[in-house]
Protein backbone atom coordinates (compact mmCIF):
# COMPACT_ATOMS: atom_id res chain seq x y z
CA UNK A 1 0.00 0.00 0.00
CA UNK A 2 1.53 3.59 -0.60
CA UNK A 3 1.74 6.05 1.64
CA UNK A 4 -1.36 8.38 -0.22
CA UNK A 5 -3.04 5.41 0.18
CA UNK A 6 -2.07 4.49 3.87
CA UNK A 7 -2.81 8.18 4.98
CA UNK A 8 -6.38 8.27 3.14
CA UNK A 9 -7.20 4.80 4.86
CA UNK A 10 -6.05 6.35 8.80
CA UNK A 11 -8.20 9.50 8.14
CA UNK A 12 -11.61 7.36 7.54
CA UNK A 13 -10.38 5.65 10.89
CA UNK A 14 -9.87 8.64 12.88
CA UNK A 15 -13.22 9.80 11.49
CA UNK A 16 -14.91 6.80 12.08
CA UNK A 17 -13.82 6.97 15.38
CA UNK A 18 -14.93 10.43 16.01
CA UNK A 19 -18.33 9.84 14.47
CA UNK A 20 -18.34 7.03 16.82
CA UNK A 21 -18.21 8.92 20.17
CA UNK A 22 -20.66 11.77 18.60
CA UNK A 23 -19.05 14.12 16.42
CA UNK A 24 -20.51 15.05 12.87
CA UNK A 25 -17.94 15.30 10.38
CA UNK A 26 -18.14 18.91 8.87
CA UNK A 27 -15.21 18.93 6.42
CA UNK A 28 -13.08 16.64 5.25
CA UNK A 29 -9.40 18.27 3.54
CA UNK A 30 -10.61 21.56 4.20
CA UNK A 31 -8.12 23.83 2.39
CA UNK A 32 -7.11 27.48 2.93
CA UNK A 33 -3.52 28.76 0.98
CA UNK A 34 -0.92 26.51 1.66
CA UNK A 35 -2.84 24.51 4.67
CA UNK A 36 -4.77 21.65 5.14
CA UNK A 37 -6.65 20.37 7.91
CA UNK A 38 -7.51 16.31 7.84
CA UNK A 39 -10.92 16.49 8.76
CA UNK A 40 -13.06 19.33 11.13
CA UNK A 41 -15.56 17.79 13.86
CA UNK A 42 -18.58 19.22 15.62
CA UNK A 43 -19.70 17.83 19.06
CA UNK A 44 -23.21 18.78 20.43
CA UNK A 45 -23.18 22.09 18.69
CA UNK A 46 -21.15 23.40 20.82
CA UNK A 47 -17.43 22.16 20.33
CA UNK A 48 -15.72 22.59 16.74
CA UNK A 49 -12.36 20.12 16.95
CA UNK A 50 -9.71 20.54 14.11
CA UNK A 51 -8.05 16.90 13.58
CA UNK A 52 -5.04 16.18 12.06
CA UNK A 53 -3.56 12.66 11.41
CA UNK A 54 -1.19 11.21 11.12
CA UNK A 55 -0.23 7.72 9.62
CA UNK A 56 2.61 5.28 10.30
CA UNK A 57 4.30 2.44 9.28
CA UNK A 58 6.92 2.23 11.57
CA UNK A 59 6.98 3.69 15.29
CA UNK A 60 10.96 4.28 15.62
CA UNK A 61 10.26 6.74 12.88
CA UNK A 62 9.02 8.90 16.12
CA UNK A 63 5.87 9.53 17.84
CA UNK A 64 2.83 10.84 15.43
CA UNK A 65 2.16 14.57 17.57
CA UNK A 66 6.23 15.40 17.16
CA UNK A 67 5.36 15.05 13.26
CA UNK A 68 3.33 17.71 12.97
CA UNK A 69 5.71 21.05 12.86
CA UNK A 70 5.38 24.42 14.48
CA UNK A 71 5.03 25.80 10.75
CA UNK A 72 2.14 23.51 10.21
CA UNK A 73 0.75 23.96 13.15
CA UNK A 74 0.72 27.56 12.00
CA UNK A 75 -1.11 27.46 8.92
CA UNK A 76 -3.62 24.96 10.70
CA UNK A 77 -4.65 27.38 12.98
CA UNK A 78 -4.40 30.41 10.08
CA UNK A 79 -6.73 27.84 7.84
CA UNK A 80 -8.82 26.90 11.21
CA UNK A 81 -9.45 30.63 11.67
CA UNK A 82 -10.01 31.46 8.30
CA UNK A 83 -13.13 28.26 8.61
CA UNK A 84 -13.69 30.07 12.43
CA UNK A 85 -14.89 33.35 10.41
CA UNK A 86 -16.57 32.06 7.63
CA UNK A 87 -19.15 30.31 9.74
CA UNK A 88 -19.18 32.92 12.74
CA UNK A 89 -18.04 30.67 15.17
CA UNK A 90 -18.57 31.87 18.82
CA UNK A 91 -18.41 28.69 20.68
CA UNK A 92 -14.88 26.27 21.74
CA UNK A 93 -12.51 24.94 19.42
CA UNK A 94 -9.69 22.25 19.76
CA UNK A 95 -6.72 20.90 17.68
CA UNK A 96 -6.37 17.47 18.24
CA UNK A 97 -3.70 15.20 16.18
CA UNK A 98 -4.49 11.04 15.89
CA UNK A 99 -1.69 8.63 15.34
CA UNK A 100 -2.74 5.71 13.51
CA UNK A 101 -0.39 2.68 13.40
CA UNK A 102 0.08 0.24 10.82
CA UNK A 103 -2.45 -2.12 12.87
CA UNK A 104 -5.05 1.32 12.60
CA UNK A 105 -4.59 1.04 16.36
CA UNK A 106 -5.53 5.30 17.41
CA UNK A 107 -3.58 7.44 19.78
CA UNK A 108 -5.62 10.72 20.19
CA UNK A 109 -3.59 13.36 21.58
CA UNK A 110 -7.01 15.92 22.40
CA UNK A 111 -5.73 19.73 22.35
CA UNK A 112 -2.42 19.22 20.78
CA UNK A 113 -1.60 23.00 20.24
Amino acid sequence: MDRKTKGIKGEELAKNHYIKIGAEILESNYRHKRAEIDFIALFDEKLLVFVEVKTRSRIDYGEAETFVSDNQQVRIKEAAEEYIFGIDWKRDIRFDIVGVDSKGELEIFEDAF
